[in-house]
């Protein structure tokens, strides 16, 4: 448990009063993966669509990636694809439609500025409100989770589900962990969480179905890591 100050700081990085809905995003169908499904015919041996800077970044040892594919550096729309190695090849296993921060992505995060950070990053840590519904990643269950009841309705049930992005945080700790090793102005507290149908403050959402479908399937043993941006930034 964090006092509650600490923890309207930190959820503040994922959600916040002044975000409204659309309509939620959920399962693809096969037409939205068509690309990617081509380019990892042409290599199977590289994540579709991602250049050689941030390719590179993934580490040797990772058999789960999870890329998120902005649409546009001031977009607040993203697909999120679930990556699985099996031998050198990368697999697609599973694609949502979801959000990213609501003005979009930038190679500069900092405190407020309602971007997701674009980079490479280990997931390691998750937890919500909820009861762990089978994660393999350690799960931390805690009604501090909960979003406060002043903000907007349609987000009180954001972090029923939360997976850190470890960006700015202490691995190893409960996603509510406020610690920030570069600094509060680096910003931090960026989880991939639930859906609301908008744009977030700097996380990355999604269905509740595709939450859970990550927490049962991320495991430590596979490293995963989470490779996002906007479409240009990720291709660069």
């Amino acid at each position: 448990m964090v006092v509650c100050g600490a923890l309207v700081v930190s959820l503040a990085a994922c959600g916040g009063a002044d975000e409204t809905g659309r309509a939620g995003k959920g399962d693809t169908n096969s037409g939205d993966r068509a690309g990617h499904s081509e380019a990892l015919k042409a290599d199977p041996t590289r994540i579709p669509d991602v250049g050689d800077r941030l390719q590179k970044r993934i580490p040797a040892a990772s058999r789960q990636v999870v890329a998120v594919y902005g649409e546009g550096v001031n977009d607040a729309d993203s697909k999120i694809v679930l990556y699985t190695k099996s031998g050198s090849a990368w697999k697609e296993t599973r694609t949502w439609l979801g959000h990213n921060g609501k003005k979009g992505w930038t190679a500069d995060h900092h405190e407020g500025d309602k971007r997701s950070p674009v980079g490479v990053f280990t997931l390691s840590d998750a937890g919500g409100v909820l009861a762990d519904p089978g994660a393999k990643l350690p799960y931390s269950q805690s009604p501090s989770f909960q979003a406060p009841h002043y903000w907007a309705k349609s987000h009180w049930n954001d972090f029923d589900y939360v997976i850190a992005i470890d960006y700015n945080r202490v691995k190893g700790t409960s996603p509510i962990d406020p610690t920030r090793p570069e600094g509060q102005s680096k910003g931090g507290s960026i989880w991939l969480h639930m859906d609301h149908g908008s744009g977030t403050s700097a996380c990355v959402s999604l269905s509740k179905s595709g939450m859970e479908y990550l927490l049962r399937t991320l495991d430590p043993a596979a490293h995963p890591v989470i490779v996002m941006g906007d479409k240009a930034a990720l291709k660069a």
